[in-house]
């Protein structure tokens, strides 16, 4: 399936790590990011859900939620928010019903059955504002920041 940016965003309704019920129809009216990672407490991923997490103050104060997936399991996912002390929600998606829905299961992380590193932007009436198909850790989230308040400024 290939998302393109204007269309409603894939509606979904899972449940965090942490027991939270997460539904994109619940976050109507917010900005949502909702990033893709392949595994929990690898290098790549704790810089990335780190700096997503020193951000998030500015991702609330822009109107913004974050939320982080993955393929891993639930106790990986909490293992993860532990050790990188992240207070965003964190899907396990282990059945990768969400990853398969936003088309983002391929690349080397779909040899292995993981989700590519992605991101996806969504606007508050749903639609996909913006999409990063290649995403580099370290500087991921000053990226979507970026975008987020060039998003906003327009609104």
């Amino acid at each position: 399936m290939s998302l393109r940016v204007g269309q409603p965003a894939p509606e979904f309704d899972a449940r965090s790590d942490d027991g939270r019920r997460v539904r994109l129809a619940d976050l109507r009216g917010r900005w949502v990011v909702l990033y893709f990672y392949p595994r929990a407490n690898t290098p790549g991923c704790s810089i990335e859900a780190r700096r997503f997490e020193a951000a998030l103050p500015e991702f609330e104060r822009l109107g913004a939620a974050v939320i982080g997936v993955s393929t891993d399991t639930e106790a990986r996912q909490a293992n993860f928010r532990d050790t990188c002390g992240l207070s965003f929600p964190l899907l396990p998606d282990g059945e990768r019903t969400l990853s398969r829905t936003y088309g983002v299961i391929g690349g080397l992380g779909g040899l292995l059955g993981m989700a590519a590193r992605q991101t996806f932007l969504i606007d508050p009436d749903g639609k996909l504002a913006h999409h990063w198909r290649t995403v580099h850790p370290g500087h991921h989230a000053a990226d979507v920041l970026a975008q987020l308040q060039a998003e906003t400024a327009r609104a």
